[in-house]
């Protein structure tokens, strides 16, 4: 595995290259509070299918860093998918397949409508598609499950944030596994990347901004009036969600089939909590795979 810092106009982001040479192009990306590091017992098996694997740090994490002081440190959804845009244009790939799992699904997706003639597959974990708009309605189920969102928007959510983050993310992670802990092993390498010094207000942001408690980048006001607009997506697209999720329950991916126009299957992982990839790699790859296979063979 090699890792690469790779230009991009906002930023310099470290990516992870693994697999063969030549071999089928797929971006992983992580969510939060989380890395790279994530796809670990996933990428193996990739390589096996002839699979080249991308695993970028996501704004604001590891080694990942804006080029600029003053730049705006957003943590809007259609930031992340224009940086994975960049990032494949400084890697020279033209089209390629992408799986998320949390922010990553949420970026996937949004890359997805955004820039369909170049994503071949897009595969979510743990996350439903429902556009970026603040003004959603949740179920109340799901408004409980989103409270330390609301904390975010707080001034002691704040504090929280930038003076005991990697406490906060191991409690999340607790939480949003009943049943299995993830091994201190795993989120000690994850805790350095949160040692970012972005992190914090890249978090807030994305938190803050999706619920309207903080002003969009206006950078970013083209791409979100087209999702706003047109939030289809006409990519082959696989949903992948744990029947014990705490964090986004079942019902936030139900349903949803208005918003894709080409082929789509979601299915319900029994009795995974919300990082699939992390507790049982195995079920994750039982559907991962010939999903993509298939579709890079479409």
């Amino acid at each position: 595995m090699t890792l690469r810092q790779v230009g991009t106009p906002a930023l310099s982001i470290g990516c992870a290259i693994s697999g063969p040479e030549g071999g089928r192009p797929v971006f992983l990306l992580h969510g939060w509070p989380d890395d790279s590091s994530t796809w670990k017992d996933i990428l193996p098996i990739l390589h096996a299918n002839g699979w080249r694997t991308f695993t970028p740090y996501l704004r604001g994490f590891g080694p990942t860093r804006f080029h600029r002081p003053e730049q705006r440190r957003t943590g809007q959804i259609a930031a992340f998918a224009q940086d994975l845009l960049d990032l494949a244009d400084g890697l020279g790939i033209e089209r390629f397949s992408v799986v998320g799992h949390d922010w990553g699904a949420r970026t996937a997706y949004t890359a997805a409508v955004l820039a369909p003639e170049r994503v071949r597959a897009c595969a979510a974990m743990s996350v439903g598609w429902s556009g970026n708009d603040p003004n959603q309605p949740l179920p109340l189920l799901q408004t409980q499950n989103y409270w330390y969102q609301w904390v975010m928007a707080l001034d002691r959510g704040e504090h929280l944030v930038r003076d005991n983050g990697a406490a906060f993310a191991r409690y999340m992670w607790d939480i949003w596994s009943p049943g299995w802990r993830v091994p201190d092993t795993d989120f000690n390498e994850v805790a350095a990347s949160l040692d970012n010094p972005d992190w914090a207000d890249v978090t807030l942001h994305s938190y803050r901004v999706r619920w309207g408690h903080a002003p969009a980048d206006p950078d970013y006001d083209e791409a979100e009036r087209r999702i706003a607009a047109s939030p289809v997506i006409t990519v082959p697209t696989l949903v992948l969600h744990g029947s014990a999720d705490p964090c986004n329950a079942l019902s936030t991916s139900e349903g949803r089939e208005a918003l894709f126009q080409g082929p789509y299957r979601r299915v319900v992982l029994d009795g995974l909590a919300h990082f699939p990839q992390r507790q049982d790699p195995a079920a994750v790859l039982a559907h991962l795979l010939p999903f993509l296979d298939t579709a890079a063979g479409a």
